[in-house]
């Protein structure tokens, strides 16, 4: 849109707004608007989605609560160490990593563990170069002396969680550590684990996630935040408090036994490790949390690899919901540890009502500014410091708890947190949609490249396109929610509600970036293709 069209596309907007006031108004002789029935049936249903929105708010306070009453506690130890060591196989699941299988094996190699208890298990279901590469590397380290068995299946049946199950089947350990290929694996953490299982009741011990390249851009760092509430926070609370918690499905060692009794590896749900947590823990298991134990990984580095790891676990965890929850609610469990499990496995239900609350927004905005916007604060204030405000807290003591120096800056990075998460909107939307009308889709994995950016170090291309999928319509529907955040903006600043402006200037951001960021790598990866094909061409001649 050219500068010289703005005050046209403002005037047009102004008369828009002027008659759908007419049609939510109806003035009296004094000229005073009164609120007329289709108010009412818009501004009932507005809070009713707003105060679901805000109970989910009041979860994270919840959390943050639970997480103080047991800070001060000593982290709880294994009841006694193993004398005699027992057998543990180690697990690692692979589809296309290319750039990421070197270093993953080469971390597991160098871990401090009697070899003649060891067992490696590569379980590899690639379909590219990753298939003759990872079998080579495996057969140069066994010819080393090192317990590596590569396990190559010529199909994807069940995809992450049949490939553990077929693992399982010439499994020699009595237990079995997990990693995805974009970990490494720390050198001492089979000795930092292993004994809490000497409790027979414990069947899995999970330990906490840190990354590599937490700050090779801001979506990394993002990414970090977000990631560091699940498990500095929530995983400490769940834990400490005796409630439910769920295998991360990386980075955490299982027993089993437990795997076996609980039913196996299932694929049914895009969060196998979630499904087999809450059915493990339905037959009376016990689940360990070592926080001290830090596993680091690679985080996705472009915004759409990010939107698709976030949609697989918002819709694996909603199918979880459909397929557990009422067992859950009619077993013999506590009534908090039912509570916190409905709170844990339906919050991205909130993704589709904030698509519709979105769209009522503008109308609203009309009404709680034009009549009787005072009393109607009364009830909005409390509502936004449950929904955006409880987000902000939970984030900014997550960063404070982790390192106290992070947290000055975690204050500064509450806006783009907040965006990064409007980015997330639409997709998580269509998957818990598609998770609620029973719709199957592939496992899709998140491409890795090996990056570990730090500060000042200078950022590499994450190149290689092959491995990207295509976002299709999602960025073209982000640009136009933005476009309707962004007339929001101008329709506040037109009334004077500037206190509205920050929070809609967010989401436009938000929709704004992850749209553009996808669109414009998308369109660097057809530069390089087209370039890649003449280079061909003129080689040819």
């Amino acid at each position: 849109m050219s500068l010289s069209s703005l005050p046209f596309a403002f005037l047009l907007a102004t008369s828009w707004r002027d008659q759908l006031e007419k049609a939510l108004f109806d003035d009296t002789f004094d000229g005073v608007h009164q609120l007329v029935w289709f108010d009412y049936a818009l501004l009932i249903p507005y809070f009713i989605l707003m105060a679901i929105l805000a109970i989910y708010g009041m979860h994270r306070y919840e959390v943050i609560w639970t997480y103080f009453k047991h800070r001060r506690k000593p982290q709880p130890q294994p009841k006694a160490r193993f004398a005699d060591l027992p057998r543990v196989t180690i697990q690692l699941p692979l589809y296309n990593e290319r750039f990421v299988v070197e270093r993953l094996l080469e971390s597991v190699t160098k871990i401090d563990y009697p070899m003649d208890r060891l067992q490696i298990q590569v379980l590899d279901d690639s379909t590219d170069d990753t298939h003759p590469f990872t079998e080579r590397l495996c057969t140069e380290y066994r010819a080393q002396g090192f317990p590596v068995d590569y396990i190559h299946r010529t199909n994807r049946h069940g995809f992450k969680a049949g490939a553990l199950e077929e693992g399982l089947k010439t499994a020699t350990g009595e237990f079995t550590a997990v990693f995805d290929a974009d970990f490494l694996i720390p050198r001492d953490f089979l000795h930092r684990t292993i004994h809490y299982f000497t409790d027979p009741e414990i069947g899995m011990v999970q330990t906490r996630w840190s990354y590599l390249n937490r700050y090779y851009n801001l979506l990394t760092e993002v990414q970090g935040m977000l990631l560091d509430g699940h498990f500095v926070l929530e995983h400490n609370a769940r834990f400490r408090e005796g409630l439910f918690f769920n295998f991360n499905g990386t980075a955490g060692i299982l027993r089993i036994a437990m795997i076996r009794d609980s039913g196996g590896w299932e694929h049914d749900t895009l969060t196998e490790d979630s499904d087999l947590s809450y059915r493990a823990q339905l037959k009376g298991w016990k689940f360990a949390y070592v926080p001290d134990v830090e596993c680091p990984s690679e985080l996705p580095v472009e915004t759409h690899g990010f939107q698709i790891q976030q949609s697989r676990w918002a819709k694996g965890l909603t199918q979880v919901a459909i397929k557990l929850l009422m067992r859950i609610l009619k077993s013999e469990a506590p009534f908090k540890v039912k509570l916190e499990a409905f709170c844990h496995l339906t919050p991205n239900i909130t993704y589709p009502l904030m698509i519709i609350v979105t769209a009522m927004m503008l109308p609203v905005m009309i009404v709680r500014f034009y009549v009787g916007w005072q009393q109607l604060l009364l009830v909005d204030t409390p509502l936004l410091m449950a929904t955006f405000g409880s987000v902000v807290v939970f984030y900014i003591v997550a960063q404070r708890e982790r390192e106290r120096r992070s947290w000055p800056r975690a204050v500064l990075m509450m806006p783009v947190l907040m965006a990064a998460g409007a980015a997330l909107t639409v997709i998580n939307t269509r998957a818990v949609i598609e998770a609620l009308l029973g719709v199957k889709t592939a496992f899709a994995r998140t491409p890795k490249y090996a990056i570990a950016g730090t500060p000042g170090e200078k950022k590499k291309s994450a190149a290689p396109a092959k491995y990207r999928s295509k976002s299709g319509w999602l960025p073209y529907i982000e640009l136009g929610i933005g476009a309707w955040f962004a007339f929001m903006v101008f329709y506040a600043f037109d009334t004077y509600n500037f206190l509205a402006v920050p929070l809609l200037s967010i989401m436009v951001a938000g929709y704004w970036w992850a749209a553009l960021s996808t669109l414009n790598q998308e369109w660097r990866d057809r530069l390089a293709w087209q370039r890649a094909r003449r280079l061909e061409a003129v080689r040819a001649e």
